[in-house]
């Protein structure tokens, strides 16, 4: 990977400038700023591989993919060679009434990647918008079939979708959501299959956890699947809501209910595409086709904003008419189908194949599951729910473990956790007193080894 490393460090007094004017200016995302009100947020001057690196010189394992969104590593020569080519030919243009050759190109790959029977894709520019137009394309859809009185969304307990108020009102995570109940539209939340309810890690065990899941939702269906349009999941893997990790039988089970209701399963893949959880798809794990799949960060392999939602041919067809029946999908972003961003999410693609990395991740899978077993962090008291889906792992921190008792809310563990580990080497962003890894692709064995090795560093400093 081309070095970064002849870049100049900053002055001390250019680090004090800039970290004054970022209090001073800047609100950022998921942050309560009084707690920078005397201390400093890590300013990072350069990224290579696996590592940032911050304006002092001290690298960083980004154990987080940058919030769920590098996939290559950063600075991959390949990607960088992408958006200079397609700069010099040309930067953004609008996408309605004109096309390119990167939009289009990568539309076609995006199509035979996806799962079976989703032929259509339309652009936008980030997880949450890609949501807004799955729930808006459904929506119009029943409209214009006939079925007026689909209009409601079902949605899991812990789900989250992004933060715009259409996603928002198929989020399932009070912290985030509840505050702004009144402008939401209405939906129906259901239990999500949470394996660490599972009492073993069998197919039994796991199918069983499902079933309790499914046993309200098939209820529930019974009763209202005349107002339900669709219904939308994580598939494998609730992120924001705590890296709840569900069964593959919760959704092969879901689809055939949706397909028996004439429900849309809209699955958003937002984090979960391009290879995350050790397949391209986490769909791929259960079998299953969803009628609308939601993509965004790892498109690009983080690099860019560019969202893709895809469709079936009958979603299309219903959409498809003559324009004086007004039955256009009246939807679409400043920013749809970014030649630069869509040239780049093709170059990240081209890695796949021509780097083999569904193939070589393989083993730094292997190597994190190994790592997490060996390691001694289950023998520590405050541990619990150690578990793992691909190149994502997670547990969870208690006052007691064993009986499951939760540090005092006042006491921020997992904050301090975060804080540590900077002097590790470690960005560990924690979920509560939830602690994960998202590692990119670009991840190796030996990475895998040290960061494990860091992070028990930091739980005993921090835990004692």
């Amino acid at each position: 990977m081309e070095s970064n490393l002849h870049q100049q460090l900053m002055t001390a007094e250019q680090i004090s400038n800039l970290l004054a004017k970022d209090r001073q200016y800047v609100w950022h995302p998921f942050t309560q700023m009084k707690d920078y009100e005397q201390r400093d947020h890590v300013l990072i001057q350069r990224a290579e591989g696996i590592f940032l690196y911050d304006a002092w010189g001290k690298k960083y394992y980004d154990t987080v993919s940058s919030w769920w969104c590098n996939v290559h590593g950063h600075g991959h020569p390949r990607i960088k060679e992408a958006i200079h080519k397609q700069l010099h030919a040309f930067d953004h243009i609008m996408f309605s009434g004109l096309t390119h050759a990167p939009g289009i190109t990568l539309a076609e790959r995006l199509v035979q990647l996806a799962p079976e029977g989703l032929h259509k894709v339309f652009y936008s520019d980030n997880g949450s918008t890609a949501v807004e137009v799955a729930l808006k394309m459904s929506f119009q859809y029943w409209q214009q079939v006939g079925n007026t009185t689909k209009t409601k969304f079902i949605y899991l307990e812990g789900s989250y979708h992004g933060d715009t108020l259409g996603a928002v009102s198929v989020g399932g995570v009070e912290q985030y959501h509840a505050l702004f109940k009144p402008l939401l539209f209405h939906g129906y939340k259901m239990p999500a299959p949470d394996l660490r309810a599972a009492s073993g890690h069998t197919l039994a065990d796991e199918a069983i956890v499902a079933e309790q899941a499914l046993a309200p939702l098939r209820e529930l269906l019974q009763l209202e699947a005349e107002q339900i349009a669709g219904i939308i999941v994580e598939p494998m893997l609730m992120g924001a809501g705590g890296m709840i990790m569900t069964p593959a039988h919760y959704l092969t089970e879901l689809r055939k209910l949706c397909s028996a209701h004439q429900i849309h399963l809209i699955a958003d893949e937002v984090a979960t595409g391009f290879g995350r959880t050790g397949t391209m798809f986490a769909c791929e794990h259960a079998g299953i086709s969803p009628d609308i799949l939601c993509l965004s960060k790892g498109l690009t392999a983080g690099v860019m904003p560019l969202a893709a939602t895809l469709c079936s041919d009958t979603i299309y067809a219903a959409f498809y008419d003559d324009y004086t029946t007004q039955k256009t999908f009246f939807h679409g972003h400043s920013f749809t189908g970014n030649p630069v961003a869509c040239a780049v999410a093709l170059a990240s693609l081209e890695v796949f194949e021509e780097e083999a990395v569904l193939e070589r991740i393989q083993l730094t899978i292997r190597a994190l599951e190994t790592a997490l077993h060996d390691s001694g962090l289950a023998a520590l008291p405050c541990v619990a729910n150690i578990r793992q889906l691909g190149l994502v792992a997670a547990f969870d921190l208690y006052e007691d473990a064993q009986r499951k008792m939760p540090f005092p809310p006042e006491k921020r563990i997992g904050a301090a956790i975060y804080e540590a580990g900077f002097e590790e080497g470690l960005i560990l962003r924690p979920l509560g007193d939830t602690i994960y890894y998202w590692l990119p692709h670009c991840a190796t064995p030996e990475d895998v080894s040290d960061i494990v090795s860091r992070t028990l560093r930091v739980l005993n400093k921090v835990l004692g």
